[in-house]
């Protein structure tokens, strides 16, 4: 029998209200057994960003990330974002070890190439060509390195960040980071993965906070995103739990910030 890892994903939303973050790093560090934290950081890296007199471009909820904003995610998620939370789980006994993707070469993945999206904010047709930039989709995550870490009594703290072998830092979906580090882990533990957030789960109504769907299988999926029920960043955050669920991870929970008890918010099952 495997032995349990939960993998916890944590928003910007959270990383940047105390008494959220601090109520999470709390639940996190009682979480038995072995355990991986990913952030996010983006409304962070958009304060920085402003500071310096740096334009924040943005496309679905998506960050265009041209050299000068790669400069800005790199130093937040990297350094800011990432050694305050290490150094705050250290405070509360959990040996924690920061990284990006080019550390030990954990997840490698390659610039993705300029596409063709549909919407109004691009031209009165509604279609153009967008280049996202500096902005990497994972081809591969090394759960053999990150076992080894894991089994040395270190607990990763991921950020969303990632190279593609050629010297070159990405940007990369911290949703994403975190499906794909719980797909490499699941040959080698019992993986959950929570996604955590400022709501109690996915929401049928999205102004009702109790609205919450206790349970999504990929035929409900594709129902509420036909008719509209689960739109916008949800449905990335969902099509990478169903990916994770494909890919041999036991259970992929979507919660509020500090209900990381497993037993709270949406259950995404096959």
């Amino acid at each position: 029998m495997k032995e349990k890892l939960t993998i916890v994903k944590v928003g910007g939303a959270v990383v940047e209200d105390e008494a959220q973050l601090s109520q999470l790093l709390k639940d996190f560090s009682a979480i038995t057994g072995k355990k991986v934290l990913v952030h996010g950081g983006g409304r962070k890296a958009t304060k920085v960003a402003e500071a310096l007199g740096i334009e924040s471009k943005m496309l679905g909820g998506r960050r265009i990330t041209d050299a000068d904003m790669l400069s800005v995610v790199t130093m937040v998620y990297g350094g800011l974002v990432n050694k305050n939370l290490v150094a705050r789980l250290q405070a509360n006994g959990v040996n924690a070890l920061g990284l990006t993707g080019a550390d030990m070469d954990v997840i490698r993945s390659h610039k993705r190439p300029p596409v063709t999206i549909t919407t109004p904010l691009l031209s009165k047709e509604g279609q153009g060509v967008v280049d996202f930039g500096f902005v990497g989709d994972v081809d591969k995550a090394n759960g053999q390195m990150l076992s080894k870490l894991i089994e040395e009594g270190i607990t990763p703290v991921m950020a969303p960040l990632t190279h593609d072998g050629q010297g070159n830092i990405l940007n990369t979906n911290a949703d994403t980071i975190a499906s794909e580090t719980a797909k490499a882990l699941a040959p080698y533990y019992d993986v959950t993965l929570i996604f955590s957030f400022e709501k109690k789960g996915v929401l049928r109504n999205p102004d009702d906070d109790d609205s919450v769907i206790p349970v999504i299988t990929r035929a409900d999926f594709i129902n509420y995103k036909a008719d509209g029920t689960i739109s916008g960043g949800m449905l990335p955050k969902i099509e990478n739990a169903l990916g994770a669920i494909d890919s041999g991870v036991s259970r992929v929970i979507i919660t509020l910030a500090t209900a990381l008890d497993g037993q709270s918010g949406t259950i995404i099952q096959q």
